[in-house]
């Protein structure tokens, strides 16, 4: 059983509701490797950008790559020229790149895995992250995708969490996924990490499929709030708040000059708060009580 699973429960807590990291030996550290992929598995580019967001904002440094030549096709990912700093062009090949960051003021370290779905060889390719991430000694896996949905962006985006780790999805209170159907370099590299004794966790963003273009940033953010949570490291992201605002209200008056797209929303919006009401929850407002008394903290001298 992994170090970290240990039942370290405090007691009247509640059940299903522990931390994904569990309280750890003095001076251990504990490594989570997050990764997402451009892509099939990237609606709205809403993934990778939440993981590129993180890494710029812990100042993540390249740890590794993996070469593009075995696992690529050029005609359908091509390579882009870019000019650099000195005006000089340069070519960018296509590329998984591994970053490795400390949370501050935490024991956590994160692994950042962001690149492009490969062409080839999956499994040589899923076999080669897993040599990085013994050598970088992860301890969890945590999965980032983002699916379209008939979701209204007025409303919360949902992120769904779901473990296929029977002991890790058990003691989180999470569910087994129960998608069959053809699957994404996401989906195998989850595989792959649990058959090698890797706790693995999928979050997906449901990104309203209407407005499937990049950037999306109320999905991102609902993704690194659930990060947040399951890291407990407070996240500073208000500039991607502000910019998801921004995006609501110009998705807002779009759909106000469309009035076909506004009846649709409505009709979302009504289907959205007759099932579910998430923001509403006892659970989901205990979280953000959570996160609020975390950053609060952290602001104090």
């Amino acid at each position: 059983m992994n170090s970290f699973e240990e039942d370290t429960t405090e007691p009247g807590a509640v059940p299903g509701q522990e931390r994904f990291l569990q309280p750890v030996a003095e001076g251990r550290r504990v490594t989570v490797m997050l990764a997402a992929f451009e892509g099939w598995n990237d609606a709205g580019e809403a993934a990778s950008d939440s993981l590129r967001y993180l890494n710029k904002l812990w100042g993540g440094k390249k740890a590794a790559s993996i070469d593009a030549d075995e696992y690529y096709d050029f005609q359908f990912t091509r390579p882009t020229v870019r000019r650099n700093a000195a005006g000089e062009r340069k070519i960018k090949w296509p590329s998984t790149r591994i970053y490795k960051a400390s949370a501050p003021s935490s024991n956590v370290d994160v692994i950042f895995v962001q690149g492009t779905e490969p062409s080839y060889k999956w499994r040589a390719y899923t076999a080669e992250l897993l040599v990085h991430a013994e050598a970088l000694h992860v301890d969890y896996v945590v999965l980032v995708g983002a699916l379209l949905a008939d979701v209204p962006h007025s409303r919360p985006i949902p992120v769904s969490t779901s473990s296929d780790d029977g002991p890790l999805r058990e003691r989180m209170n999470l569910e087994a996924s129960q998608y069959e159907g053809p699957v994404g370099i996401v989906g195998v590299l989850s595989e792959v990490a649990l058959l090698a004794g890797l706790p693995t966790i999928s979050l997906w963003a449901a990104v309203p499929h209407y407005v499937a273009q990049a950037p999306s940033p109320k999905a991102q953010l609902a993704l690194l709030h659930r990060i947040e949570e399951l890291l407990q490291v407070p996240l500073d992201i208000h500039e991607l708040a502000e910019e998801s605002d921004a995006w609501e209200r110009g998705v807002d008056e779009l759909a106000t000059e469309d009035p076909e797209i506004a009846a649709y929303v409505r009709q979302l919006e009504e289907a959205k708060d007759t099932a579910d009401l998430p923001e509403a929850t006892g659970e989901s407002i205990a979280r953000e009580f959570e996160r609020y008394l975390k950053r609060r903290g952290q602001d104090r001298p």
